[in-house]
């Protein structure tokens, strides 16, 4: 087996993707191992999760920079240099970047959204989904560009909006979703079989059955 892909996760919780991704990489025939977890909260609850399952962590606090989201992102680009990793997956990284990073990890850097984008970018996915009446929802994994929730899809898995979901119901069969296409993304692109874009809105992945629990 070729030589594992080194990934790092950046995380500002309790980065429940960051696990589905540790437990996927843990198994051996698996392309990518992560290699670090980086918080930008010096007490985000995913450190601990990380650091149980054997995988390096660090966080750089965004506060002990002030305003400068330079710094904090030339700080960030020096750790994951340093630890030497070829990719970085956002999860749940609550900062808006700065070209500082994002250019510096131009095709480098992937991210999960709660939404079938590009539909519902930004914050409050759930309730807007809910708001708008639509009958499918979902998740997206893209590559991460100066414009928020804008870069080239790599992959999508629909969940099927029910009669009666409350938010918090439609959020949980979205994230036992993001649980499964973040890990096969990951997956493809560290083989290199996720080279070109998908179609704004292509559904790449199979859409988890009504009321499907995920893994």
């Amino acid at each position: 087996m070729a030589a594992r892909v080194p990934v790092a996760v950046l995380i500002s919780g309790r980065g429940s993707n960051m696990a589905a991704l540790i437990e996927a990489a843990a198994g051996p025939d698996y392309p990518a191992r992560i290699a670090l977890v980086l918080a930008n909260v010096a007490d985000a609850p995913g450190l601990a999760i990380a650091a149980a399952a054997g995988v390096p962590t660090m966080a750089i606090p965004h506060r002990d920079f002030g305003r400068d989201r330079a710094a904090h992102e030339r700080a960030l680009h020096a750790v994951l240099t340093g630890a030497g990793v070829a990719l970085v997956c956002l999860a749940g990284y609550m900062r808006l970047l700065t070209p500082v990073l994002v250019g510096a990890w131009a095709g480098r850097m992937i991210n999960i959204h709660p939404s079938l984008l590009p539909a519902f970018p930004g914050l409050d996915t759930h309730a807007r989904a809910l708001a708008a009446g639509v009958k499918l929802h979902g998740c997206t994994v893209h590559r991460v560009t100066e414009v928020m929730d804008q870069g080239p899809i790599l992959a999508q898995a629909a969940v099927p909006v029910l009669p009666g979901d409350t938010e918090d119901a439609l959020a949980a069969r979205v994230l036992a979703a993001e649980h499964r296409l973040y890990p096969a993304a990951l997956a493809a692109l560290a083989r290199g079989e996720a080279g070109q874009p998908a179609p704004a809105g292509a559904i790449l992945a199979n859409p988890l059955p009504p009321g499907g629990d995920g893994d």
